[in-house]
């Protein structure tokens, strides 16, 4: 459990700079670009978030869990990663030759230009090379390693954009730019450190281990369009709805909602491995000890949710400014439904350990397709409220019914009773 809160502090600290140096950044960015800009930019992060879960389709995932099979050798866990850069180059291709039919649609679609759909398909890429050797850190618990490339990416990042944004009075374009740039250089470096450190070979493909690592990403392509309608689709129904104004004071409130689920993140990086080691041991009096620790954090998240909406609005009027009051109306519900994603994450994981991936996709869905229903139900009604409010009750949604699917997967003493091996 030692190794557990080292790990945790050294990632808390890796992404609490690393929502530092983007947090900096949003007094700038709305200070330089128009309301309608930085919709755009809402957009364009929009199209990223639904490549996600094809690019490469889940793989990096499957990279992570393949490493606690036992008796797995070295040279054979490098091959495997390989296959899953196979996956990733396929899928890209594929993509790529689709847009070259759909591109004018698709942007249209989402109110950008045509030739930023491009350059979301590279940064998706590279973002997958970059999430892949992350994911090799976080496994073995070299959380410094982690920290180091991942405060260094949000560098980068931050470094672009003052350029382009603020220097070359680029507008949304310098934005895009420079995540375009970082992209390109975190992939070369992630890429590199892969090969340095034997992580993968130059193989050909391998049928057998593309078929497995499909076996485990593939089902989640499901669950990554629920997270995407879940987390993203907002966006697109408030511009669909109120504008690209509205979608960029929305996005605004989403960026400092975030900083909750960083902090998340950060404690689930370090979380999953000593999980994953706990359960394999099938322990009565462990598993009783992680459901109380459970419920503390349970607890925690709580008290959290409700300085949310205290502090929440204020933070929006002194890190936005006028151009984006609105926000401050809904950032609180907004933060609210992240602490209900935190509560997620706490029970989700027991599903990866399961390795039955394909009923979590049916529950993401389920929650995306009602997040989707209610946006276009309740924005008409409660303007930007209305999204927040879907969002919020989406999240709980899928919070409750993935405790229930982990339940029937991992036997946990959820009752606070010893459960039988």
């Amino acid at each position: 459990m030692s190794s557990f809160f080292k790990n945790t502090s050294v990632y808390f600290l890796a992404n609490i700079l690393n929502a530092v140096i983007p947090f900096l950044l949003l007094p700038i960015l709305t200070r330089y670009l128009s309301v309608e800009e930085y919709g755009q930019i809402a957009m364009f992060q929009l199209l990223i978030a639904g490549l996600a879960g094809l690019v490469g389709l889940n793989t990096v995932g499957a990279a992570g869990r393949k490493f606690y099979d036992k008796n797995i050798s070295k040279s054979e866990l490098a091959i495997y990663n390989t296959n899953c850069l196979w996956i990733l180059i396929f899928t890209a291709v594929v993509i790529t030759l689709l847009t070259l039919l759909f591109n004018k649609e698709v942007a249209l679609l989402l109110s950008i230009p045509s030739h930023w759909v491009y350059l979301a398909i590279t940064i998706s890429f590279s973002s997958f090379i970059l999430q892949f050797r992350l994911s090799q850190w976080q496994i073995r618990g070299e959380a410094k390693k982690y920290g180091v490339l991942q405060v260094s990416n949000s560098l980068f990042n931050l470094c672009g954009s003052l350029i382009f944004v603020v220097v070359l009075s680029m507008g949304a374009q310098g934005r895009i730019d420079a995540l375009f740039i970082t992209g390109i250089i975190t992939a070369i470096i992630s890429f590199y450190l892969l090969v340095k450190h034997k992580l993968i070979t130059f193989s050909l493909p391998n049928k057998k281990s593309i078929y497995e690592a499909l076996n485990f990403g593939a089902p989640l392509v499901p669950h990554i369009f629920g997270a995407f309608l879940l987390s993203s689709a907002d966006r697109y129904v408030i511009n669909d709805s109120l504008g690209l104004g509205a979608a960029g004071v929305y996005l605004l409130a989403v960026q400092l909602s975030s900083v909750l689920s960083i902090i998340f993140d950060a404690i689930n990086k370090a979380y999953v491995p000593w999980l994953f080691e706990s359960l394999t041991k099938d322990d009565s009096s462990i598993k009783l000890s992680i459901v109380k620790n459970t419920y503390k954090y349970f607890l925690l998240l709580s008290v959290v949710a409700v300085f949310g909406f205290i502090i929440g609005p204020w933070v929006v009027t002194f890190v936005a400014g006028d151009n984006f009051s609105k926000a401050a109306t809904i950032v609180g519900w907004l933060l609210l439904g992240q602490v209900f994603s935190g509560m997620y994450l706490m029970v989700t994981n027991y599903i990866f350990y399961s390795k039955e991936t394909k009923l979590l996709s049916l529950v993401t869905i389920f929650t995306g397709a009602l997040n989707v229903i209610l946006l276009y139900m309740l924005i008409p009604i409660f303007g930007l409220k209305g999204a927040a409010y879907s969002f919020c009750a989406s999240m709980l949604i899928r919070f409750l019914l993935t405790w229930l699917l982990a339940s029937k997967k991992v036997k946990m003493p959820w009752l606070l009773m010893q459960v039988s091996k």
